[in-house]
């Protein structure tokens, strides 16, 4: 069982929206540290992607801090070391700047983003508790 929400988008990369989809879970709460993580084959099976693409999702969530592996125990979630507000700030850059681009694409103001993003915002912070 996958312990997280994900709906393919067409002409988007599997392993991003996988990717993304794992740490929309982790900052949400849904997946909290030390839950247990899928292994590369129930991913690959359950999902329905290619076993080189959920290899490649697990080996970028590991780089990356979201997962470890434990002996004996398997992949679970870690508990994220507190960094600070500069490192915060530098990993959210380029993501907002493809915000921006989007909306701007879109023909969006900014208080229509400001808007759009406290709603979001809200409904993660709710789903922690």
């Amino acid at each position: 069982m996958i312990p997280f929400r994900l709906s393919f988008e067409p002409g988007k990369s599997l392993y991003e929206q996988v990717v993304y989809a794992v740490k929309k879970a982790v900052v949400s709460g849904q997946m909290r540290p030390g839950d247990a993580f899928p292994s590369v084959r129930t991913l690959s099976k359950d999902l329905k992607i290619n076993p080189n693409t959920a290899h490649k999702v697990v080996s970028n969530l590991i780089a990356e801090g979201l997962l470890e592996v434990h002996s004996g125990i398997g992949t679970v979630v870690t508990k994220r070391p507190l960094s600070s507000a500069a490192e915060r700030a530098n990993l959210l850059n380029r993501e907002l700047e493809q915000l921006v681009v989007e909306a701007r694409k879109l023909g969006l103001e900014l208080n229509d983003i400001e808007a759009a993003l406290t709603q979001h915002w809200k409904r993660l912070d709710g789903s922690r508790r």
